[in-house]
C-alpha cells in the first residue's frame, strides 16, 4: 500500500466521480482507476459501489476513509514539525476566513515584520470554514460568526458596533441614534443571503421584530456604502471609520447590534510556529 494511493483514494472518495477526481489530481483517468483498483486489492474488499459509470463510497470505503484522513493529517503535521526543527522553511500558514475586510490591516502589518512567511488564504462560508478546520486543511480561521465544535479553541479579538447608515438629507440624518424598529418601512440595502454579515443582520432584524424591504442585495461593504450615498436606501453598516459627508451613521439603541470577530484553531491539531505567531499577533493587534 503506497502513500500516493491513499491520497488518490481520499480525493476520489470526496468527489465520488472518477473523471473529476482525475482532473483535480492532474492525472489520466485510466491511471487513477488502476490505482484505486490496486488499493482495493491490497485492502481486500471493494471500497466503492459501481453502477454504470457512477461510483459511490460503500460501508467499507467510509470506514477506510476515516482512517486514511487521520493518517494523512498526522503525516502532514509531522512534515510541518520536522521541517521547523530542521530549519527547512521559514513557515507557512493556511488561513480560512469569511471576510477579509477586518483582517487586511493586521495581515499587512504581520507580513511587514515577517516577510518570509508564506500565506494561503481561503475565503468561504462559515460552514465550509468549520469543515476545513475539522479536516486539518487549514491552520487558523477568522470569522464574525461563532463556530462551536468539539476541539475548537477561539479568542474574540474584535467587538464591532453595527450602525444604521442613512444618506444625506434623510429624515433621520440629524439624529444621533435610532431604534431599529423605527426603520421597518424604509427601503434597505442588504447583502446577499449567503453572505456572513447578512446572517448576523437578519438576527438583528428578528430581534427588532421587523422584516426589511430589500431593494438591492450586494456582496461587499463598499457597494453598500455607495448605494446608501446614492440615496437608494438605508443599511446596517459595521464600521464608523472614514467620515463621509454624504453618509450618516446612527447608533442603534435597540436591539444591541454588535459583531464579534474570533480567531479559531483546532486544539488537537499541530500548529506551525508561523501559525502560532500569527494567531498571537492578531490577538495582540486588536487588543
Amino acid at each position: 500500500m503506497e502513500l500516493l494511493q491513499l491520497r488518490y483514494f481520499r480525493t476520489v472518495a470526496k468527489m465520488e466521480h472518477m473523471t473529476r477526481a482525475a482532473q483535480e489530481l492532474c492525472i489520466a483517468q485510466p491511471a487513477l482507476s488502476k490505482t484505486i483498483a490496486r488499493l482495493e486489492e491490497d485492502v481486500g474488499v471493494p471500497l466503492f459501489d459501481r453502477q454504470g459509470g457512477r461510483i459511490r463510497l460503500n460501508t467499507f470505503g467510509k470506514a477506510f476513509l476515516d482512517r486514511v484522513e487521520k493518517a494523512l493529517t498526522l503525516l502532514d503535521e509531522g512534515q510541518k514539525e520536522v521541517a521547523e526543527l530542521a530549519g527547512l522553511e521559514h513557515g507557512s500558514i493556511h488561513l480560512a476566513t469569511s471576510t477579509l475586510d477586518r483582517l487586511s490591516e493586521p495581515l499587512s502589518d504581520f507580513l511587514s515584520h515577517h516577510p518570509e512567511v508564506n500565506f494561503r488564504i481561503t475565503q468561504t462560508a462559515t460552514e465550509e470554514i468549520a469543515y476545513l478546520l475539522e479536516a486539518g486543511e487549514v491552520d487558523i480561521c477568522f470569522t464574525a460568526l461563532p463556530i462551536d465544535r468539539p476541539g475548537f479553541a477561539q479568542a474574540t479579538v474584535l467587538n464591532e458596533d453595527v450602525f444604521l447608515a442613512v444618506p444625506q438629507g434623510h429624515r433621520f440624518a440629524d439624529r444621533i441614534s435610532v431604534h431599529l424598529s423605527e426603520v421597518a418601512d424604509e427601503p434597505f440595502i442588504g447583502y446577499k443571503e449567503e453572505f456572513p454579515f447578512q446572517k448576523m443582520n437578519d438576527m438583528f432584524f428578528r430581534q427588532a421584530g421587523i422584516t426589511p424591504n430589500f431593494v438591492c442585495r450586494v456582496d461587499e461593504p463598499a457597494a453598500v456604502a455607495s448605494l446608501v450615498r446614492a440615496g437608494l436606501g438605508v443599511a446596517l453598516f459595521g464600521c464608523k471609520s472614514g467620515e463621509d459627508s454624504k453618509l450618516t451613521l446612527l447608533s442603534i439603541e435597540s436591539p444591541v447590534c454588535q459583531r464579534h470577530y474570533q480567531i479559531i484553531w483546532h486544539e488537537k491539531r499541530y500548529l506551525s510556529l508561523a501559525a502560532r505567531k500569527f494567531r498571537d499577533f492578531v490577538i495582540q493587534y486588536f487588543a
